[in-house]
């Protein structure tokens, strides 16, 4: 076993890395990711070690970011794409959308497009105006994208070389906030779980969180403050936005009886809308109370200064639990 402790940012380099070396047809593109290593320097000293050519700076232009790795995954290389922020994916919008996602379809199976797109995603960093968005429903709701988020280093580490060996297009969620969070995991283990499948990070048996990404770790804190006051709160870990595993939310919700949804996107029409529509439809007769939800608010993603009120806390999610077990 070889153990080693890492970011999620460093182990998402690492698993970059791994790809890298393992199929001389992957190559990473986007913005500063070469020279300087990219915003967060997740690309960090991949150019200096395996070339320009195959770690490559491009223009400010996400449109022909990737429309180029697009037309590189039809000539049989295998593409990672990145977008500097989650505010900048817009111009590619129609690329991603469009003709990324449906070339599969279109040509009856025949054509793949293994490409991935890496974009930084949410708030909780300070930043600026376009700089901490949660766009993932946009995606999620188009057919023929998978949609994945890690929210810890191992399954960064993990879930990225899945990503790049997929044969599917992949928009991979990167947490910003916890690009610093680290832990130890074995890095030479094979993953534990396939890349579609849920986690249950916490077992529980009197309500279930599902969250993901940067929000996992929320849920993890309000489940152990949870614990001090006599609740046991199961916590799933989604990975998956699409395809969701809803089996494995179902498998929960049938042991607690309670469902609480979180994330950091706007709580309408986001992704805790969908789960709770299909687990309220699965799961009618085992629900002790109502599937709640908890996001962002309705609003454009405010000021750095007040982000800290849009994002959902561990008190937010203790709300929901203490009126979903009052129900």
């Amino acid at each position: 076993m070889t153990t080693t402790t890492l970011s999620l940012g460093a182990a998402l380099n690492a698993g970059l890395r791994r790809a890298l070396e393992h199929d001389r047809k992957v190559v990473i593109m986007g913005e500063d990711v070469g020279r300087l290593g990219g915003v967060f320097r997740v690309t960090d000293t991949l150019q200096k070690d395996f070339g320009d050519n195959r770690v490559i700076d491009t223009p400010l232009a996400e449109s022909g970011i990737i429309g180029a790795a697009f037309g590189m995954a039809l000539r049989g290389y295998r593409p990672v794409c990145e977008i500097q922020f989650d505010g900048f994916v817009y111009p590619a919008f129609d690329q991603i959308v469009s003709q990324v996602a449906k070339i599969h379809y279109r040509t009856q199976g025949r054509v793949t497009a293994p490409l991935t797109i890496r974009i930084p995603y949410g708030g909780g960093i300070g930043a600026v105006e376009h700089h901490s968005e949660s766009p993932e429903a946009y995606f999620a709701h188009t057919a023929g994208l998978r949609v994945v988020t890690p929210s810890n280093p191992a399954d960064a580490f993990h879930m990225i070389q899945q990503s790049v060996a997929a044969d599917d297009p992949v928009v991979f969620f990167e947490p910003k906030r916890r690009y610093w969070d680290k832990a130890e995991f074995d890095v030479d283990a094979e993953p534990d779980l396939p890349l579609h499948r849920a986690r249950v990070a916490r077992e529980g048996t009197d309500a279930t969180i599902v969250a993901y990404g940067s929000v996992v770790p929320t849920a993890l804190s309000a489940a152990a403050i949870a614990a001090d006051e006599g609740h046991s709160l199961e916590v799933i870990d989604l990975r998956s936005l699409s395809p969701i595993d809803f089996d494995t939310i179902e498998e929960s919700v049938r042991k607690t009886g309670r469902l609480v949804v979180a994330h950091e996107a706007s709580t309408f029409l986001g992704l805790g809308a969908e789960i709770a529509a299909r687990i309220s439809e699965r799961c009618f007769y085992q629900l002790d109370a109502p599937v709640l939800r908890v996001g962002g608010f309705d609003v454009p993603y405010p000021p750095a200064k007040l982000e800290l009120h849009h994002l959902p806390d561990a008190d937010r999610l203790l709300d929901a639990v203490d009126r979903s077990l009052a129900a």
